[in-house]
């Protein structure tokens, strides 16, 4: 283990959450362990609890965290427990793996069902599998050296490149031909990449998704579009000029808390224009 400590300026929570599943709206967390870190203070606090979803644990969620429905069925419910949660935390920055994606929208909406607000605008979150992309290499030449064991010298000539590119592709394909992809859930994609372009595309699609629902999302304009219903692909704004209903619709009906803070930001802007 490394021995290092952290700099910091204000209490700092690293967390990790197990659910029934992957809905971040729908689905219930039913374990959650706290490590809290504070400025001048050897050692770290912990909080680790189960707790009853109350609601079914998923087949595929079980296989992941081995806890079963009866291993929870006599736990507190998240309201119960939702207090002590949220004041364990008080007010330090958040730290997680994939927790921007996973752990602290499931938590957020977790509070949001009883009456208490997390409000991540005044914490910084640390997501460590950010740190982790961003610092391993992922430029051509990195690729190049990688999969086909040698140096790209012509780096930045597109004919270069591009032949390169070719052949970090093939060495791709070669090395990955029967390997399975763990995502970070734990799931199994099994050989994803192969000798299939719309296969291999499927696998690497990005809609670029504005909320971790995956409701909104970014066009190509920079324009945030819905991503369901009747009106999919078309402007948030343009719609609800011409329907503004469809604004309240979608703050009555089953969408994320943070679904219905966005569009409730572009709601009041439009009123103000």
């Amino acid at each position: 283990m490394i021995d290092l400590t952290f700099n910091l300026e204000k209490d700092l929570v690293f967390f990790d959450i197990e659910s029934t599943g992957l809905n971040v709206l729908k689905d219930r967390i039913l374990q959650i362990a706290l490590i809290k870190y504070s400025k001048n203070t050897a050692e770290p606090k912990e909080l680790f609890m189960l707790i009853n979803p109350g609601v079914p644990i998923g087949d595929d969620a079980f296989a992941v965290h081995g806890i079963s429905n009866e291993m929870v069925r006599n736990k507190p419910t998240f309201d119960k427990v939702g207090q002590e949660i949220f004041d364990f935390i008080g007010n330090a920055d958040l730290a997680g793996y994939n927790s921007d994606r996973f752990d602290v929208p499931m938590l957020m909406e977790e509070f949001h069902r009883i009456g208490i607000e997390l409000d991540i605008s005044k914490r910084r979150l640390i997501d460590i599998q950010k740190i982790f992309y961003k610092m391993e290499p992922r430029t051509l030449k990195a690729a190049y050296r990688l999969y086909c064991d040698g140096d790209l010298n012509d780096a930045h000539d597109a004919l270069a490149d591009a032949k390169a590119t070719v052949e970090v592709f093939k060495g791709q394909l070669r090395k990955y031909e029967h390997v399975d992809y763990i995502d970070g859930d734990g799931f199994v994609h099994p050989a994803p990449i192969k000798n299939d372009i719309n296969a291999i595309a499927s696998f690497i699609k990005d809609d670029s998704a504005l909320d971790v629902t995956q409701r909104l999302k970014y066009n190509s304009n920079g324009e945030v579009v819905f991503n369901f219903g009747k009106y999919v692909g078309q402007s948030v704004s343009k719609v609800f000029k011409i329907e503004p209903n469809y604004y309240h619709w979608i703050m009555e009906k089953d969408f994320s808390a943070q679904v219905k803070q966005i569009v409730s930001k572009i709601f009041e802007e439009l009123k103000k224009s």
